[in-house]
């Protein structure tokens, strides 16, 4: 641990990382990947939680817009992340870590309830703790659920992994001229209006003084050196 800026911490993966080159579902090659990459971190002493989205099976907003109850389209978004989190959960016990699942929706056959205390003590007991189901609530996005349970949880950093090496001032793949933004303070990313993340998670972080870091996971070893300190991506923090 003495080597490490950041003792817990939460890491949020879309569900789309999970696709690899796949055009549906999960890539068993990119979620193993993943799941070394944050046994690797595990084992450099950092107490890790997850939380990963469900758009590479429903997505809730998506489901509303052609015509579905917005409701029930992110009741099935959440369970979808169900699915995702016992796939993680099954790459990492297969590489030797302890992980726990835990739902906002009750789903007791196959993951626990989501009890904070609970969540906490697995991670001081070196257990991957992955939460599923969002908020429990609908027209909540899983960045908001994984903003909230990094507060709940204590964490030292929320990370945000996408698929671009941090923040740019427009889209780096329209504009070859885009500069990316080593720092930001949420109130600027707010009144942007840089759709890295949905406006309440970045509420939430920035009412809790929660520190964000948005990054690239493609690269491999990325997340211990970022637990190590290593100032990669784009860091987001409240003013001082």
């Amino acid at each position: 641990m003495s080597n490490l800026a950041y003792r817990r911490v939460l890491l949020k993966l879309s569900g789309e990382a999970l696709m690899g080159d796949e055009d549906y579902g999960i890539d068993p090659k990119v979620l193993n990947r993943l799941a070394r990459e944050v046994i690797e971190a595990s084992e450099a002493g950092a107490e890790i939680a997850l939380v990963i989205g469900g758009g590479n099976i429903f997505r809730g907003a998506g489901l509303a817009a052609g015509g579905m109850d917005r409701v029930t389209g992110d009741h099935m978004g959440m369970l979808a992340t169900v699915i995702n989190a016992l796939a993680m959960q099954d790459a990492l016990e297969k590489l030797g870590g302890k992980a726990r699942v835990m739902s906002a929706l009750k789903v007791n056959d196959v993951c626990e309830d989501y009890i904070r205390r609970r969540a906490i003590r697995h991670l001081e007991k070196r257990r991957l703790v992955i939460f599923a189901a969002g908020t429990g609530n609908p027209f909540f996005t899983t960045d908001s659920g994984a903003a909230l349970r990094a507060i709940e949880i204590g964490a030292d950093l929320l990370l945000k992994a996408t698929k671009v090496d941090g923040v740019y001032d427009k889209d780096p793949k329209k504009y070859p001229d885009a500069v990316k933004l080593d720092t930001l303070t949420y109130d600027e990313v707010i009144s942007r209006n840089l759709q890295v993340m949905d406006t309440a998670a970045f509420a939430l972080c920035r009412d809790a003084r929660l520190p964000l870091r948005i990054f690239d996971m493609a690269e491999p070893g990325v997340l211990l050196r970022i637990l190590r300190g290593e100032p990669i991506g784009t860091l987001v923090r409240a003013r001082d």
